[in-house]
């Protein structure tokens, strides 16, 4: 118990437990919430590298105490030499290898961002060097395998152990690495250190930056030195939505937070509180695909969409869409956008800074190109470009490619702030609405409201299917009402990762935190 002269000073919630612990050291020594998600970013993209590194893409939900929230997009655009001219032959882009690894990594720069966001905010300015030293240690001295990273190993290595720099790191003396194994990757190590003494800023404009675009060349990549020194993220004003709740807050495009926002929005016009398992399943299945159609046909980059993001959640807007939705009957929708692997993590300190924050390289490994002599492996972010010069998503070079990643947070009117999230793809959006419509809405413990069984509309790893899969805890009442409302229902292990890895944290009005972080992944809720 702590004594009434006190207050907890903070919480962390990631999917990987050293990444929380990184998070809470800097918290304890006095630092932010934006420092502490700069430390925590640092080590995961360190101990879980099949889902996130320095060479990805992120995503950043800054809610301060008082006024508007602020949003960063830390995600690059195609390389200046991503031409479809350089892809004659292909009939899509490819998901590894150097033609897959086409656009700027914006993950560092975002951390960047953060800080100078977290400097204007007052923050006490740790140095970098203590930002990134967890991450350093680790990639140095080694970390225990996963058995996430085990797996994802076994399962992607066909796809990859024929390019070496990928092959000398994560297939070391040709082995995959074995859950509980010390695991190392001095050469990122050296990088990270690089950065925390010539600045993050050396990862686009300094020898860093010269170091890898050296390999990219020599890898036939299509990014050059240019492309690297003209990155810069982008600060936002993140999409709201007015819900009967609070004020629901995502990221704006090329992302799909519409997607999240306007699932809650169209459910908010239902009666969920008063509907049984199944049928509140349908409800949010069936305003996911409205909402899905919307990502298809607008969601692009913001430089050429013809709609505004924020007035397609419009209430009247949103009236209309709700109309569509059959309480009895599932509609036909189509085909989602596939799986996708990345991190969520969320930080909250004693000030009420709120921080909301996802990091990915796209596809488990994201192209598998590993650049050899800094070890930063590359994402393949932009396979979600069309080589259709007439899609929506037609790639061309300094094009934003279409994001699944989307942080979310509130303010609810009665007071509590949340931060929520989850990894995922397709999944994102979903797992957000069952976590806020459990805990918000049908008032479960936020632990519940994520180790409760899930389901995910669309598709999984290696599976062309866009059934709806759910995880088998469900009742037979539940599955029973499901396939009466015309869903093709396919069922997934008790805790599957085809539904993500989650987590939430909760600031009530008294100054407690209540977080928690999903059984599915290796991660932890940490707080004092």
């Amino acid at each position: 118990m702590i004594n009434s002269n006190s207050a907890p000073l903070g919480m962390a919630v990631t999917p990987h437990h050293l990444a929380s612990q990184s998070a809470l050291a800097v918290l304890r020594e006095g630092g932010n919430a934006i420092e502490a998600m700069v430390a925590a970013a640092a080590t995961i993209a360190v101990v879980y590298p099949h889902m996130n590194g320095l060479g990805g893409d992120g995503f950043w939900l800054i809610v301060p105490p008082q006024g508007n929230p602020v949003a960063i997009d830390a995600s690059g655009a195609a390389g200046s030499l991503a031409s479809l001219d350089f892809y004659a032959g292909e009939s899509h882009i490819p998901h590894r290898g150097p033609k897959a690894a086409l656009t700027v990594a914006g993950t560092v720069g975002g951390w960047e961002e953060a800080l100078n966001v977290s400097n204007e905010l007052g923050g006490e300015q740790k140095p970098l060097s203590r930002l990134l030293r967890d991450a350093i240690r680790y990639a140095a001295d080694g970390f225990p395998v996963t058995a996430s990273q085990e797996a994802a190993t076994h399962s992607k290595r066909h796809e990859m152990e024929s390019m070496p720099s990928f092959a000398e790191v994560f297939l070391p003396n040709g082995h995959v690495p074995q859950c509980g194994h010390r695991f190392t990757q001095p050469r990122l190590a050296s990088t990270l250190l690089q950065l925390a003494e010539e600045g993050l800023d050396s990862f686009y404009r300094g020898e860093l930056a010269d170091s890898m675009a050296a390999d990219m060349q020599k890898l036939g990549m299509p990014i050059t030195r240019e492309d690297l020194a003209a990155y810069r993220p982008q600060r936002r004003t993140p999409l709201k939505l007015k819900h009967s709740k609070g004020e629901i807050y995502n990221l704006t495009p090329p992302t799909q937070g519409l997607v999240s926002l306007a699932i809650l929005g169209l459910t908010d016009r239902l009666n969920l509180e008063a509907m049984d398992e199944g049928a509140t399943i349908h409800s949010i299945v069936e305003a996911t695909k409205l909402a899905f159609g919307l990502r298809d046909r607008f969601i692009t980059d913001p430089r050429i969409m013809t709609q505004d993001a924020q007035a397609l959640l419009d209430p009247a807007y949103l009236d209309a869409l709700a109309t569509r939705i059959n309480p009895h009957r599932a509609a036909d929708w189509g085909k989602g956008k596939g799986p996708g692997d990345t991190v969520w993590l969320g930080v909250m300190d004693s000030s009420g800074l709120a921080v909301s924050f996802i990091q990915s390289i796209y596809h488990e490994f994201g192209s598998g190109v590993v650049l050899p002599d800094s070890g930063v492996m590359w994402q393949n972010r932009g396979a979600s470009f069309s080589l259709d010069a007439d899609h929506l998503l037609a790639l061309a070079p300094g094009k934003q490619p279409f994001h699944t990643l989307n942080p979310a947070a509130a303010r609810l009117y009665d007071g509590r702030t949340m931060v929520y999230g989850s990894m995922g793809g397709d999944g994102q959006p979903q797992t957000q609405a069952a976590v806020f419509i459990r805990h918000v809405i049908q008032k479960k413990s936020l632990q519940e409201s994520i180790s409760g069984p899930r389901w995910l509309l669309g598709r999984t790893w290696g599976q062309s299917s866009d059934s709806l899969k759910l995880e088998s805890r469900f009742s037979h009442a539940t599955l029973a009402g499901l396939r009466q409302r015309g869903h093709d229902v396919e069922m997934l292990p008790e805790f599957s990762e085809a539904v993500g890895h989650a987590g939430a944290i909760v600031r009530h009005t008294n100054g407690m935190f209540e977080g928690a972080s999903d059984p599915r992944s290796n991660g932890s809720a940490a707080g004092f």
